[in-house]
């Protein structure tokens, strides 16, 4: 009986994880999304990097870093990170690109 117990709870802890990064990777998407759009930047992209107790300013605290690419003029394509602590985003680095054309 105390295993069934403890094999149930077990059970729904990993499903609760499971759901909540799945939330957390929608929310990036959305966050590097619309970054993008607000630069004028087709997003390629976004892929779930890590989870990591420090961060990059070695801080000790619990974040996910992804990792997106996207591209400015269709023909190129760079690599950008978003740091999330939670569900908010702490960070998006966008690294230096051409700039794409005005409309």
């Amino acid at each position: 009986m105390r295993t069934g117990l403890f094999g149930l709870l077990l059970i729904g802890m990993v499903g609760f994880i499971f759901w909540q990064q799945r939330r957390q990777s929608e929310i990036a998407r959305r966050v590097i999304e619309q970054k993008c759009a607000q630069l004028n930047l087709q997003v390629v992209s976004v892929a779930f990097g890590q989870h990591r107790l420090r961060t990059p300013s070695g801080q000790w605290h619990w974040h996910s870093t992804y990792f997106f690419e996207f591209s400015a003029l269709g023909d190129d394509c760079y690599q950008g990170r978003l740091i999330m602590n939670g569900f908010r985003s702490q960070q998006v680095y966008i690294p230096p690109h051409h700039l794409p054309p005005a409309t």
